[in-house]
């Protein structure tokens, strides 16, 4: 029989008041193989990053492969410094956000490239994050506004070149090292859409470092999740993958500012009650390549599922034991060799 090509990951960024250790004992005990933590979980109680050898013994003590290093936060804050929005806050060692926003981003950037050196250390050449918002907050509506330029501006053009410009050194940094950064196409990013992530690799000329962390939980108003990491500047560039499901709410408008979760029109869920077939999108990723690519840059023998599950309602670590244990029972399934249509007739 053939054998399954994925297994069941976690997330940790949902889990950072566990530690690494807590973490990594948690997902064991849930049925885990392997998991994912936050850049927030690798460091040290001095604000370095733990030493690469502790993180390697934590993960062979609890017999968990190591899945990446989920580094969205600070990739985000880096990339969005420049607008000063208070929403960096609650990433930030409060002295540091308490800085100018532009000291605020020279150190997010020395951050990050402390972080890519330790991913290296480790073995990782995958790192998991979202740019932030380069474009600016006009951009990030996506609301079809007619003031995107005008005599003296275009906010496209200045978005492009401000990309280029503040991720250069970071993604010299990452190709340096062999590691391909997997932006998370997400609403207020850089890129939220698949046509915004191509053009991002346009700009920059094909950087090789530049790929997909496909979630398809993000994928709530007009692109659809296989329209989205099917398309021809994307299918190929998916590295990374998160497992995650959502309801919309029908009626209740999606851009909707509202502060509490349960009032708003999109909420995430567990993965066995969205509005998303789970299997369909374990299947399409198989068909775009994901799990091959993963292998084949890892030298591993399965790609990690990695649940990231978030829920209104249910008991954050009840939805995190759901989605474990509901990608190990439900998508690492065996994969066929060929089709079911070669033996009839035989």
């Amino acid at each position: 029989m053939a054998k399954p090509i994925y297994h069941s990951s976690i997330e940790g960024a949902q889990h950072g008041s566990k530690g690494l250790e807590g973490f990594l004992a948690f997902s064991k005990e849930a049925g885990a193989a392997g998991a994912q933590p936050s850049n927030y979980m690798v460091e040290s109680k001095t604000g370095k990053f733990t030493r690469p050898h502790l993180i390697r013994q934590a993960f062979e003590k609890h017999e968990l492969k190591l899945d990446g290093i989920s580094g969205h936060c600070m990739f985000w804050v880096h990339t969005s410094a420049w607008t000063g929005t208070k929403g960096m806050r609650p990433f930030l060692p409060p002295d540091v956000a308490k800085l100018a926003k532009g000291k605020i981003e020279e150190w997010a950037e020395d951050y990050l490239l402390r972080l890519l050196d330790l991913a290296a250390a480790l073995d990782i050449k995958i790192l998991p994050m979202f740019w932030g918002a380069s474009h600016g907050w006009e951009m990030a509506t996506g609301y079809p506004w007619g003031f995107w330029a005008g005599g003296d501006f275009d906010l496209v053009k200045e978005g492009e070149e401000r990309f280029v410009k503040k991720t250069a050194k970071i993604r010299a940094h990452a190709n340096s090292l062999g590691i391909y950064l997997a932006h998370e196409i997400h609403p207020g990013t850089a890129a939220m859409c698949a046509e915004e992530f191509g053009r991002l690799v346009e700009i920059c000329d094909g950087d090789k470092c530049l790929t997909v962390n496909a979630d398809p939980s993000h994928c709530w108003e007009g692109e659809d999740w296989e329209t989205r990491f099917t398309h021809p500047a994307v299918r190929d560039r998916v590295y990374a993958c998160h497992v995650k499901n959502f309801v919309v709410r029908p009626g209740v408008p999606l851009r909707k500012m509202e502060g509490n979760w349960r009032n708003r029109a999109m909420q995430f869920t567990d993965l066995g009650s969205g509005d998303l077939n789970m299997v369909r999108y374990a299947e399409m990723l198989i068909n775009i390549g994901y799990p091959a690519r993963y292998n084949r840059i890892m030298g591993t023998e399965t790609a990690p599922l990695i649940a990231e599950t978030e829920s209104n309602y249910r008991d954050p670590d009840a939805t995190a034991i759901e989605g474990i244990q509901y990608v190990r029972d439900h998508l690492c399934f065996p994969v066929a060799e060929g089709s079911f249509e070669d033996e009839m007739g035989a």
